[in-house]
């Protein structure tokens, strides 16, 4: 890997080199203003002057760059077009052949074109990265805001490119045309029989995908996905991923991550109940429910570790040993066994195959249809978690088979050893595993957002690797282009990762952690709690927890398609912990009688803010993560799971620890560390980003 001055210099057309923003120049100028303040020659109100005018003209020659050759484009279009009129009358095969290459002709020019619209972004959005970081001042919103919208800034060609838009559309249209239709008279503009299906226009829609994918619904729910971009693809990458893609297989994986989820939460509403039935207080659920999370720290690294060889043993291994953890638990009442009920739990976390999941989306999913693999990674996993105990609810029965007893506590490990035996048997007939005839370094297992743009003010979602090697390689600016080779390895450990983690990463991760932890208190004690204070039913909790894990998607969607695009991600970060803390509050019992609508408010409010602070906080955990974390085994994804995975496991043992001081003081207890923890997260958060600017 090479910094980025080198890529963008390997990778520049030669013939447009004069026509490209300069950026060694203005990474030089960057350094000597730094210099010249430290020395009291320049003021920061000088530089940031000198600095607007210099990215303003670089602006302007590429720009106008861009416009001459959108002109040249149209006019070979439009001569195109009269020869396509032309044929209409008299249509020769030949013809017809000859005139479908000049199309595609000219559609490869666009590519070239594409490309160095998209090399001239990354370099604008990493030098203003840069001069933020720099000289901590907040250069990048002030120069997008005021040049976004007005009438003579060019800056919207760069991020916007609605011109080339009108000659990718022009392509296509024609290149439509002229394919053999079988007699169809349907434009691209109908509902079509067949799909276009022409090499220069997938090339062409991808390259357009990637520069114009801006802060949307789908693109934020996938942010929860955490899928790694290791780098901006070549073509050749993206004809790899075709081959590599499997639609079966893809399915399969998203099958994993749905029942998984339904597995963690379908026991939720019943292992008080459980628990009492073994003789033990009904808080010990806390330890049944947390004993998953318990194998799941241990389960996430040797999973990621083996999908650096294979994706389809893992899941055959994961499918088995959930079905066998899933029939102890269900055995565990015959047997009168706390042992193996908390055994079969231990069992089902170590099944937990979402790094193999994740992975198989990063590996072998096209980019184009990889931000929706990834959206719907985080579908199923909102499906799963309302599924589950809606699912609980609905097994209330109580019958005997010989000497098995089926009952509302039995019934959903009975259930869910049923589901991953058919599992297993579908795995079995219907993955394929994806090739691997080239031996690379492993991989992501896990982790950032998909792509992104930078406009209207906001931060960009799509920050590659090489904007990241960058800023590890040249972290005070110096000018190098290149570090020690120790510099790009990933992490060979846990402890080795942890040390690459800088303070702006550890606030994300504590705040990954505050928000697990609060989640998993609410939910893992709901049945305790609600028991005490309101007598509810199994099926009643069912429903109140089927009803928050429904409000993830919707929520999802007002956030990703209207709030993300109204503020910075740091505004909504900071604002949905401060959501999170009120809804914290507002849970303790301080008013007697404690009531329904205080309890389900307070839930509602507290499960809700922390969904949204989750996507936001891994769209900028992403963006602040070392380079050498997007790699290996021991890569930034492990580290966010296993901080969300230890939470889930303290706040488990949280609540049997509280249950010693007796029900009553159940609900306070549990909630004071989540108080404190959410007030620290608030705390790091402003300081931290106060310090950045």
């Amino acid at each position: 890997m090479v910094a980025f001055g080198k890529k963008l210099k390997e990778r520049q057309i030669q013939e447009w080199q004069g026509f490209y923003l300069n950026y060694k120049l203005m990474k030089k100028r960057v350094k000597q203003y730094a210099q010249q303040m430290e020395v009291g020659i320049q003021d920061r109100r000088h530089v940031l002057k000198d600095f607007s005018r210099m990215l303003d003209n670089q602006i302007e020659k590429t720009v106008l760059f861009i416009l001459e050759q959108q002109g040249q484009l149209a006019s070979r279009l439009t001569n195109l077009r009269e020869q396509h009129d032309a044929l209409e009358e008299m249509p020769e095969i030949s013809q017809i052949t000859e005139l479908r290459e000049a199309y595609r002709a000219v559609g490869q020019d666009l590519l070239k074109l594409l490309c160095f619209v998209e090399m001239n972004a990354i370099g604008l959005r990493k030098i203003l990265k840069k001069f933020d970081k720099r000289f901590r001042y907040r250069f990048t919103d002030y120069y997008v805001k005021t040049r976004a919208n007005h009438p003579y800034s060019q800056l919207q060609q760069v991020f916007k490119h609605v011109g080339l838009g009108a000659v990718v559309g022009a392509i296509s249209r024609n290149l439509h045309e002229l394919q053999d239709r079988q007699g169809s008279y349907l434009s691209i503009y109908d509902p079509p029989a067949l799909p276009l299906q022409d090499p220069v226009v997938d090339s062409i829609n991808a390259a357009v995908d990637r520069l114009s994918h801006s802060t949307n619904f789908l693109n934020f729910l996938a942010q929860h996905a955490l899928i790694m971009q290791e780098e901006l693809p070549a073509p050749t990458d993206e004809r790899i991923d075709d081959e590599r893609y499997h639609f079966m297989s893809l399915l399969l994986n998203l099958a994993n991550t749905f029942l998984y989820m339904v597995n963690t939460y379908i026991i939720v509403p019943t292992a008080d109940d459980y628990s009492m039935s073994l003789g033990a207080a009904a808080t010990v659920c806390g330890i049944v429910i947390g004993a998953m999370a318990v194998a799941q720290v241990f389960s996430s690294v040797y999973f990621s570790a083996w999908s650096n060889r294979s994706y389809f043993r893992p899941l055959v291994f994961s499918s088995i040993v959930l079905f066998a953890g899933n029939t102890m638990y269900a055995l565990a009442y015959d047997m009168s066994s706390l042992t193996v009920l908390i055994l079969g739990r231990l069992c089902c976390g170590l099944g937990s195959a979402r790094a193999v999941n994740r992975r198989y989306i990063s590996d072998c999913v096209p980019l184009k249809i990889r931000m929706q693999a990834s959206a719907g990674f985080v579908s199923a996993s909102a499906l799963g978690m309302a599924c589950g105990p809606a699912l609980a609810g609905i097994l209330q029965t109580n019958f005997k088979i010989y000497k098995l007893t089926f009952n509302a506590n039995t019934l959903p490990g009975w259930v869910m050893a049923v589901a991953w035996l058919v599992y297993l048997v579908w795995l079995w007939i219907s993955f394929k595993e994806p090739s691997r005839d080239i031996e690379e370094p492993p991989a992501s297992s896990s982790e950032t957002v998909e792509n992104g743009a930078l406009e209207e003010g906001k931060q960009p979602l799509l920050i590659t690797s090489e904007e990241k090697q960058e800023d590890d390689e040249d972290p005070e600016g110096d000018g190098s282009e290149e570090a020690p080779e120790e510099s790009r390895k990933p992490a060979t450990s846990i402890v080795s990762a942890y040390r690459l983690l800088t303070p702006s990463v550890k606030v994300q991760l504590l705040i990954y952690f505050m928000l697990k932890y609060a989640m998993e208190i609410l939910l893992s004690e709901s049945s305790v709690i609600t028991t005490y204070y309101f007598s509810w039913s199994t099926s009643t909790v069912s429903i109140f927890l089927a009803c928050l894990g429904l409000t993830v998607l919707p929520v999802n969607i007002v956030v990703g398609s209207y709030i993300s695009n109204m503020f910075e991600d740091r505004q909504i970060l900071l604002a949905s912990e401060i959501m999170v803390c009120i809804g914290i509050l507002l849970s303790f019992h301080m008013i007697i009688p404690y009531t329904i609508p205080q309890y389900v408010c307070s839930g509602l409010i507290m499960f809700v803010s922390a969904e949204v602070l989750e996507g936001v906080n891994l769209s900028l955990l992403s963006r602040v993560m070392s380079s050498r974390l997007s790699r290996g085994t021991y890569n930034g994804g492990l580290l966010s799971t296993e901080a969300g995975t230890i939470a889930r496991v303290i706040a488990d043992a949280t609540i049997t620890l509280a249950g010693y001081l007796g029900e009553s003081r159940l609900l306070n207890i549990t909630l004071l560390p989540s108080f404190l923890i959410c007030v620290a997260s608030i705390v790091a958060t402003c300081f931290t980003y106060n310090s950045l600017y």
